[in-house]
């Protein structure tokens, strides 16, 4: 936090402001949970150590009552707030993944990934890399196996899924995945997409009449990748030259959500056209929220349409 007198350099609305003395005020995500059992959907959820090294860690969930020998999927959920705020903790990630769980009937591990600027990108991908890896050392056997896993999950039913720049995370693994020794070790079923945090140089759809939100969202991924491909980076805008080809997906289906009212929209209609064509083997699905925003039911998680959603999400998870 900084001093009073100091004044705003950069506002990253609604995420962060960074001032002139350097110091960083984050915004969103702050609000925090512990893990425990949450008495609203059943659900019981504790945080782990993944790698002792890094400090990387995960919070993990698992409905209360699980009849042993009884095998459940595994998703691997990676948060959003696009790459500089937010954690498994914050209150309203915690209240998702509660109900998610209870809804699906699966076990979650959100990966607690390191932010942006104090850990700039790529680290994010190779912390959420990093978690894969570990997700697949429990085929062996000897490793640093957690309980949960080991006791509750069918780990050849793996799904990836996350929210906007999570959404990003789990793309980029779904394709480092196909070019690894971890395709070998673990199978990605399906991935969840939820309004995919995408984005490019030149504007297409409603991105060229709402320059207010076209500048908004450019000014938040060259402050979290400042670099001489902009807004043109193959992290962010899957189409570039450079990018990998959406054919090699290491995973057989995908469901793509997206938010009617939302400026990333129309990035996630693009990424589910193009990933039709593009000679993939898998099923892709497509599911719009009509009259809604970005990541609106993490916010409003009560909400017809937000119950909806996780329903979609949880009918995805058990096809």
């Amino acid at each position: 936090m900084s001093s009073i007198t100091s004044e705003v350099a950069l506002d990253l609305f609604p995420f962060l402001k960074v001032y002139k003395d350097g110091t960083l005020e984050r915004l969103a995500g702050v609000e925090v949970l512990p893990p425990g059992l949450d008495p609203e959907t059943n659900v019981l959820s504790k945080d782990i150590l993944i790698l002792p090294k890094t400090g990387v860690s995960a919070r993990i969930y698992r409905p209360n009552l699980v009849t042993e020998p009884q095998k459940l999927p595994l998703v691997v959920y990676f948060h959003g707030g696009a790459f500089c705020a937010a954690s498994p903790a914050s209150l309203e990630y915690h209240t998702s993944l509660n109900k998610l769980v209870a809804e699906a009937n699966i076990i979650a591990l959100s990966v607690d990934y390191r932010l942006v600027p104090e850990h700039p990108l790529p680290t994010a991908y190779e912390d959420s890399w990093a978690a894969l890896q570990w997700v697949a050392s429990h085929k062996e056997e000897n490793g640093n196996h957690e309980a949960w896993i080991k006791d509750y999950v069918e780990l050849d039913e793996v799904f990836l899924t996350g929210d906007s720049s999570g959404a990003n995370i789990a793309h980029h693994l779904a394709l480092r995945i196909k070019e690894s020794n971890l395709s070998y070790k673990l199978k990605i079923v399906g991935i969840g997409m939820i309004h995919p945090y995408f984005w490019g140089t030149n504007p297409i759809g409603s991105e060229v009449t709402d320059q207010f939100r076209k500048e908004l969202v450019d000014k938040w991924w060259l402050y979290v990748c400042p670099s001489d491909k902009g807004c043109d980076d193959p992290l962010i805008n899957p189409f570039v030259d450079g990018s990998s080809d959406l054919a090699n997906l290491a995973c057989d289906r995908i469901l793509v959500i997206v938010a009617e009212k939302d400026i990333l929209k129309e990035r996630g209609r693009l990424y589910y056209d193009r990933l039709v064509k593009s000679g993939w083997k898998g099923k892709a699905e497509f599911m719009e929220t009509e009259g809604e925003d970005h990541v609106f039911h993490i916010f409003r998680p009560d909400c017809a349409k937000a119950k909806s959603l996780i329903q979609r999400l949880a009918s995805f998870f058990k096809m």
